[in-house]
């Protein structure tokens, strides 16, 4: 079954603007059209170095951009 609906896009998830009926879990393929802004790519590289700068914050048992390739690559 194929149907078109309009969705919103919040906190990194698809919610539909109006009702589906279909079951909780249904697996779907999303196929997307709209109005989204081009932002500048980056490299890699960029993107490392700005998490990098990262802070702990309040508390410093939590993450830092500084443990970044210590987390992700133990």
């Amino acid at each position: 079954m194929t149907i078109s609906i309009k969705a919103m896009y919040e906190h990194g998830v698809f919610r539909p603007t109006e009702p589906v009926d279909w079951e909780e879990g249904t697996p779907v393929e999303v196929s997307i059209s709209g109005e989204a802004e081009d932002r500048p790519r980056r490299l890699p590289g960029e993107i490392l170095a700005e998490i990098a700068t990262l802070t702990a914050g309040a508390d410093a048992s939590c993450f830092s951009g500084e443990d970044h390739d210590g987390i992700l690559y133990p």
